[in-house]
């Protein structure tokens, strides 16, 4: 699997970036099918605590998968991402089954 990572406006510490792709290999448990994972983080401009967005999308056959959250920090976001996309590739399997 491939997995382009953007910053837009920071730079992203060793650190997150680990994390984050930990998070996004751990998918490939839920669905072998990922060809390509796109993460993109940024700053919201405002000033309210939960200003950092998360967005990750995934190429699978056939379709992508689309996940956006905006919390306190961005290991936070990556959380509810990944979680949203277990969710989504969970109803992508069952669709493919005929479920």
């Amino acid at each position: 699997m491939n997995i382009k990572i953007q910053t837009v406006h920071f730079d992203a510490d060793k650190r997150l970036l680990d994390f984050t792709q930990k998070k996004v290999e751990k998918l490939m448990k839920f669905y072998d099918g990922i060809v390509s994972a796109e993460i993109i983080f940024r700053l919201d401009k405002n000033q309210n605590e939960e200003n950092k967005i998360a967005e990750i999308k995934l190429e699978i056959p056939g379709n992508d998968l689309f996940a956006k959250r905006q919390c306190k920090s961005f290991e936070n976001a990556v959380d509810q991402v990944s979680d949203a996309l277990k969710k989504q590739i969970t109803k992508h399997k069952e669709k493919q089954r005929g479920v």
